[in-house]
């Protein structure tokens, strides 16, 4: 690359027109480089099988339990309201202690608050019931 330096008879020195592109060649190599050296690094992973998930529907059994909460955190027992967290403590105790254990179904309201939710799944838990499943209504692929 060449520089002008102008003449030496020049007392004035003038405005340098072109542009120095030799600082910004070597910022985009260091750049090159350390993209090159990090890229190897951020893709390794460990190996592993990942399950294969397939849309499967629900098998409705006659010992199955629904428990659903409306948006009101109202909790029914199939389409039984239950008064309060002591009544759903105490039937899931009852149904804790059969064999087979039945699945619970817990069926949530879109705009239920997830406090609401959560209390039913732990009132669940705390009986020793282990099969429980969230019901939800399949993505049609209509964009809200």
């Amino acid at each position: 690359m060449a520089m002008s330096v102008g003449s030496p008879d020049d007392d004035e020195q003038g405005v340098m027109s072109e542009i120095n592109t030799t600082p910004l060649v070597d910022v985009m190599l260091v750049l090159l480089i350390i993209f090159l050296i990090t890229i190897p690094i951020i893709t390794r992973t460990v190996k592993v099988q990942l399950p294969k998930a397939a849309n499967i529907p629900t098998v409705t059994k006659p010992e199955n339990i629904t428990i659903a909460v409306d948006q009101a955190g109202n909790v029914y027992w199939n389409t039984v309201l239950v008064p309060d967290r002591n009544a759903l403590i105490g039937r899931c105790a009852v149904e804790a202690v059969k064999v087979p254990q039945p699945e619970v179904h817990i069926r949530g309201d879109a705009n239920t608050r997830y406090a609401s939710i959560g209390r039913v799944l732990y009132s669940i838990q705390r009986c020793g019931i282990v099969k429980v499943a969230f019901i939800t209504e399949p993505d049609r692929g209509l964009g809200r």
